[in-house]
């Protein structure tokens, strides 16, 4: 989840939040500083890590928004033996209300990757799913739109790209950028691919498919001069090693898991 980008959003509606903001760290703690959350009189957006902390955060925004107070304050928690969690740290908290010069002075965390996600099949849409709560930057492409889940409210991170030839779009991405080819078609696939491979500048390219699939796409690639360095980045089959099961959903863990780790 992109908070900035939702404190932004409750600030233009005119949403009453507090910003609570973790502003030191002792020992071992639940969440590193500069770890925010927002709360609203009915909603909690982000996390400072959980448990005892986070409900007494919580409660303390609350009780702010509810007395009308604007002042910021910060307050200290000793983690064991105030509030029994077993992390045995301590934690400084930071209460201020959600204002136009605090949003501005809170710096944007930058995505932890951009991705092109080519394909609105059954696993493009449980990769789409799992994406839509982690800060990331995705375009998720496909040229028929009918694939896009209907009715379904794509978190802003997430822009859905229906256009053709699809291939086209690799050469809008930035630098560096990460790309997931799962089409249903194989020649679509290569196309693509093989435009990405073309280009050279990426973070990761995963390719959905066997190792027969590999083989061959490789095989082809080579006939048409790509060089073996570029070849060797090609990451398929995709996903983590270690994870069983060829459910879309399974898929998709397996496969964010892999971007996670970059």
């Amino acid at each position: 989840m992109n908070l900035h980008a939702a404190a932004a959003r409750w600030l233009a509606g005119g949403t009453p939040a507090i910003v609570v903001e973790v502003k030191a760290t002792q020992g071992s703690a639940p969440r590193e500083a500069g770890t925010r959350m927002l709360v609203s009189a009915g909603e909690a957006l982000g996390t400072i890590g959980g448990g005892h902390l986070e409900w007494l955060a919580i409660d303390t925004a609350r009780r702010m928004l509810a007395n009308g107070d604007a002042a910021a304050v910060e307050r200290h928690y000793p983690l064991g033996p105030a509030l029994g969690q077993c992390c045995g740290g301590a934690v400084t908290l930071r209460y201020s209300s959600l204002e136009a010069t605090r949003l501005q002075a809170w710096p944007a965390a930058a995505p932890r990757f951009f991705l092109q996600l080519y394909g609105a099949g059954h696993v493009g849409r449980a990769i789409a799913r799992l994406l839509a709560g982690i800060d990331c930057q995705v375009q998720w492409i496909d040229e028929r739109d009918s694939e896009f889940p209907a009715g379904e409210v794509l978190p802003p991170h997430i822009e859905k790209v229906c256009v053709e030839p699809v291939e086209a779009e690799v050469r809008i991405a930035p630098p560096g950028a990460c790309y997931l080819v799962l089409t249903h078609n194989h020649d679509l696939d290569l196309r693509i691919t093989e435009a990405i491979l073309r280009r050279g500048d990426f973070r990761y390219l995963g390719l959905i498919g066997s190792k027969t699939k590999r083989a061959r796409f490789l095989h082809r690639y080579e006939a048409r001069g790509i060089p073996a360095e570029a070849l060797g980045r090609i990451t398929c089959p995709i996903g983590v090693a270690g994870i069983e099961g060829k459910e879309p959903e399974v898929i998709a863990v397996a496969v964010v898991a892999q971007l996670m780790q970059l």
